[in-house]
């Protein structure tokens, strides 16, 4: 058994070793001016494919925002068009008609009159709450007598 344990040389060392060696100088060299050869190729196929996979998603990321802004674009027109249209279909709405002409004013009063309820039914709401939420009175604590004897300390 060897005491030292075989350490793989990379392509480089190799190439170094074999040329300082002339015994084993020509397969060093040969294998590591190959291995050096196809790390490179190996390194410039991964970066190619790193920049191809980029330019896919920088394509489909400009595609997907191209879509969204177009969405957007369609909601901001639509909602345009509802906004200038409003003045017009407030003033156009037909007035209501009824005997006697009171269901105009009535019609008017009708929103007051629920103001008011929910203005009073909110400040019941606040009374009854400041009343349950009030502290009870303080009572003084009742003094009883101890339960043990107390005996002067000698």
């Amino acid at each position: 058994m060897r005491s030292k344990t075989e350490i793989r040389l990379t392509p480089g060392q190799r190439l170094s070793r074999g040329l300082k060696y002339s015994a084993v100088g020509p397969v060093d060299v040969t294998r590591g001016a190959l291995a050096l050869g196809i790390d490179g190729a190996q390194s410039s196929a991964a970066w190619v494919g790193d920049v191809y996979r980029r330019s896919r998603l920088k394509d489909q990321l400009t595609q997907e925002l191209a879509a969204a802004q177009d969405t957007i674009a369609q909601e901001l027109a639509a909602a345009q068009e509802v906004v200038s249209n409003l003045p017009q279909a407030l003033l156009g709405a037909p007035p209501t008609r009824s005997v006697g002409g009171k269901a105009r004013g009535r019609r008017r009063r009708r929103p007051l009159l629920f103001a008011a309820i929910g203005v009073a039914v909110l400040a019941g709401g606040a009374v009854a709450f400041s009343i349950i939420r009030r502290p009870p009175p303080h009572e003084p604590p009742p003094t009883l007598q101890p339960s043990v004897p107390m005996s002067p300390k000698p």
